[in-house]
């Protein structure tokens, strides 16, 4: 039975596998433990290299997790399948040190703590592998509005390298968005009564690969925290939708005004090219954002989902028109007819295109 699990997140880590598997034996030595590798259907064969150290190393394990991408998700399902008593979340390029898991293991262990953090930013720490200045403002920033949300005073609670017990982290589960990339952010927003204990990390440089999280970690840490706080209330895929619905607006009018008021085009004309601008905006802004779990890749894939995305906005267009015009001749007052007819559109777009561009709601 190993004693400690560690869930390793993967996307595009193939060459860092065998070298951090080696670092990780080595740090931990007696303790019985467990490597779970959840990978996100990586292009480069990351799953492939996972199963062919698991068949030399009884102590590794693979996760292939086919159309669903996100750190925080596989980080749950990672650590929700291992029957070991601790549980630790580290980074695969090499940034986190496995010679701290022993130390971080033993505070737990000991009751000093429910969970135990490699810090980047207290006194004997080094954050060398953020020498990128955008990621380590980003960071900074992040760590800031993630003290307020917690209440704890701690410098740095969207470290992602902890440990903590498993059956504390399966209660907490449901509590949780898995949304986004800083599961600690979540576990410690869903829990207010979790001592934490934290120690200096040196955090290294990547190994191999590039970072994933530069591109995106300004959007999904923002997600992260809409869930938390309003998710509840309207869903957060729906709200994403939403709002990059009311961005196609203005890419709307503003192509209307360029083809209508400066170039003299027939006001039609003008219309029809103004709402195929928006709907392809709309529809790369929703596969790049809104479902980027699941985003559409490829020639092909890209266009039956343009043409498919049309096709249901186009449905949901009718529905506003029709829905407004019918409250608006029943003697319901127009502006919050059009109202009404906006969200029944907005529901049925979402709905329709969920279902039949994206595959699932």
């Amino acid at each position: 039975m190993p004693e400690l699990a560690i869930i390793l997140p993967t996307l595009n880590e193939r060459d860092n596998l065998a070298p951090l598997i080696d670092r990780i034996a080595a740090a931990l030595g007696d303790i019985a433990w467990e490597a779970i590798i959840v990978d996100d259907d990586s292009a480069d064969g990351t799953a492939d290299e996972a199963r062919r150290l698991a068949r030399a190393d009884p102590r590794i394990r693979i996760l292939h997790r086919i159309g669903r991408q996100g750190l925080a998700s596989a980080a749950i399902e990672g650590m929700c399948a291992t029957a070991a008593p601790y549980v630790a979340l580290m980074d695969a390029d090499h940034q986190h040190d496995p010679a701290m898991l022993p130390h971080m293991l033993d505070r737990v262990r000991s009751g000093q703590a429910d969970i135990a953090l490699g810090s980047r930013f207290m006194d004997g720490a080094a954050a060398d592998g953020l020498a990128n200045q955008d990621r380590l403002a980003a960071s900074g920033w992040a760590n800031r509005i993630a003290r307020r949300i917690t209440g704890m005073d701690l410098t740095d609670p969207m470290s992602g390298f902890f440990v903590m017990e498993t059956d504390r982290l399966r209660v907490l589960a449901p509590k949780l968005s898995g949304i986004g990339f800083k599961l600690l952010l979540d576990i410690l927003a869903a829990s207010s009564t979790l001592k934490v204990a934290e120690l200096p990390l040196t955090f290294g440089e990547r190994r191999s690969g590039q970072s994933k999280l530069d591109r995106v970690i300004a959007f999904e840490f923002l997600t992260g925290l809409y869930d938390r706080f309003f998710g509840q209330i309207i869903p957060t895929r729906f709200a994403l939708f939403g709002t990059v619905g009311a961005v196609g607006v203005v890419v709307h009018m503003s192509v209307l005004a360029l083809l209508f008021r400066l170039l003299g085009s027939d006001f039609l004309w003008a219309s029809i090219g103004a709402t195929f601008a928006a709907m392809s905006f709309n529809f790369w802004l929703n596969n790049a954002l809104t479902y980027r779990d699941q985003r559409l890749i490829g020639f092909a894939s890209m266009a039956k989902g343009w043409l498919g995305f049309c096709v249901t906005c186009s449905i949901g267009a009718f529905a506003n028109v029709a829905a407004a015009t019918v409250l608006e001749a029943r003697g319901v007052y127009w502006l919050l007819a059009a109202l009404v007819g906006i969200i029944i559109g907005a529901v049925w777009n979402y709905a329709l295109s969920s279902r039949f561009v994206w595959g699932r709601y």
